[in-house]
């Protein structure tokens, strides 16, 4: 646990920075004010929705891992502090799936549960994304997501099964206090999902291939002026190469990269062919078309990256430095095309901000 004075401390850069990027100075000291007395009197304060809003915001903008920063200041946030029970958390989630997704066009939202309070987290969500697929291990090899097998191993044994299929939707599995976690199935006419098709290619619909719309990260802790949020599942859209370029093609997921070589024609006996780069463009030519058909929302790793610049110009237009982590910034197909890979950002790490914490299982 902090002290009073490290809070306060942490309070006070957040209250300052929040209110004179509002252009709200003038309320600076009174508001400063109110939370010592608050801090001093419960060990912790509480966020106006103006200062939890704004906080969010500013959080997806100091998110050095994210291209997608650009649009920092349209994220929609639900406050959602008031759920008491995991029915009301439940409920919370799903009409943010259902908000998030509108239909295929999707809305960057974070829904905000109640924070930690004396070193207790009243709310926690077990998923890493509220939407993601199963990965069993069986006689006849892993199906599914293999990043999913721990956790889903997990569900099964709360009590949740699933049907063995590639592409099972994971149940909600959500925790109050020190209470036993309950899961819960996630309704099916909130998830939308896309069948991945090639524009040339016919034979790729054998593949059977799919991906859900809407990326939405609920493990990670969000931070705000010292106040922790264990629980605060967020989301924008996918970058294309996120779902053609990782969850589909690397070895240790769905690793589809040889399936999609041959549907090509590309021999894949030789390395030097580059059978794997040709099929990784293919991959991801078939993520951006399908998802683009279907009227989901979705970017392409070029533009992403055109929209990165256009970020950063317009942060040292109002006198702040962009960080940045240029490990996870470069697309991971042809990083080398973007005004990205020629660039250096400092990692500096600063609040309001996500981090990663442990899994509660």
């Amino acid at each position: 646990m902090v002290s009073n004075n490290q809070l306060l401390s942490e309070a006070s850069q957040f209250i300052e920075l929040c209110y004179n990027e509002r252009q709200l100075e003038k309320q600076i000291p009174a508001r400063l004010d109110e939370i010592k007395g608050e801090i001093n009197k419960k060990g912790f304060y509480t966020h106006t929705m103006e200062e939890l809003q704004y906080g969010a915001k500013v959080a997806w903008r100091n998110s050095n891992k994210c291209i997608g920063r650009l649009f920092w200041n349209s994220l929609h946030v639900i406050d959602a502090r008031d759920a008491n029970t995991t029915e009301e958390v439940y409920r919370a989630l799903c009409e943010h799936i259902e908000y998030a997704t509108n239909g295929g066009r999707l809305i960057p939202t974070i829904t905000i549960f109640a924070p930690k309070q004396n070193g207790k987290e009243k709310v926690r969500i077990w998923n890493h994304q509220l939407i993601r697929y199963a990965g069993y291990e069986t006689n006849a090899g892993i199906v599914g997501d293999p990043a999913s097998i721990e956790f889903t191993k997990t569900c099964n044994k709360l009590g949740w099964k699933g049907e063995e299929t590639a592409f099972d939707i994971l149940p909600l599995v959500v925790q109050l206090e020190e209470c036993d976690p309950v899961w819960f199935d996630v309704p099916k006419d909130l998830v939308l999902e896309v069948g991945i098709e090639h524009p040339e290619f016919d034979k790729f619909r054998k593949l059977n291939l799919k991906w859900y719309a809407v990326p939405m990260i609920s493990d990670m802790k969000l931070e705000i002026g010292g106040i922790i949020y264990p629980a605060a599942p967020f989301n924008g859209w996918y970058m294309g190469t996120e779902i053609g370029a990782r969850n589909l093609a690397d070895e240790e997921r769905y690793n589809k990269l040889a399936d999609v070589a041959k549907i090509i024609g590309v021999e894949t006996t030789k390395n030097s062919t580059l059978w794997k780069d040709k099929a990784l463009v293919e991959l991801n030519v078939a993520v951006l078309y399908s998802f683009k058909r279907a009227g989901v929302s979705i970017v392409d790793h070029h533009t992403a990256a055109e929209q990165f610049k256009h970020f950063q110009e317009a942060e040292l237009a109002k006198g702040r430095n962009v960080t940045g982590d240029w490990t996870w910034l470069i697309p991971p197909v042809s990083p080398a095309t973007t005004h990205i890979f020629h660039q250096q950002y400092k990692n500096d790490i600063v609040t309001p901000n996500f981090f990663y914490q442990e899994n509660k299982y």
